[in-house]
Parts: C-alpha cells; sequence; structure tokens
C-alpha cells in the first residue's frame, strides 16, 4: 500500500519495527519503531521519557516526509 499511495504522488514515511520487510516490500521513507509490542513506546520509560521518545519518532517520520528521497532510504537518526 505504500508504495502505491506514493505512486499517487503522496510521500509516505513507513514507520516500522522490522527494517529489512520494509525494505523488501520497497517502501522509500522507513523510519524504524521501537519494538513489535510497542512500536511507539517503551512501557518501561517514565512517562516524560516516553513522551520524549514518541516525539523523536514522529519528528523524524516529519523530516522523511519532507526530504525528497530517490530510491529507499531508512531514517535511523
Amino acid at each position: 500500500m505504500v508504495k502505491e499511495i506514493e505512486r499517487a504522488g503522496l510521500p509516505v514515511a513507513h514507520i516500522c519495527t522490522v527494517t529489512p520487510i520494509s525494505l523488501t516490500v520497497g517502501a522509500n521513507r522507513i523510519i524504524p519503531a521501537v519494538a513489535i509490542p510497542h512500536p511507539l513506546g517503551d512501557p518501561a520509560l517514565s512517562p516524560d521519557q516516553e513522551k520524549r521518545l514518541r516525539s523523536s519518532i514522529v519528528e523524524k517520520a516529519l523530516k522523511a516526509l519532507s526530504t525528497e528521497v530517490d530510491g529507499q532510504v531508512v531514517f535511523a537518526d
């Protein structure tokens, strides 16, 4: 589905826990998530730490959406 949305001209940021799968399916903007049971959080963190973690992931996704890419890019940092 990510590739079809991109083909329609809309950039997509794919937040995922298993980046090799995203690479295999052809997603262009890949943002690594935390873990399969908690992709956008970590219940072991304090609420403030978890909010910072979630904000960081969303900020990476927004940066990815505003970045022109040619092919697949993993936005790890």
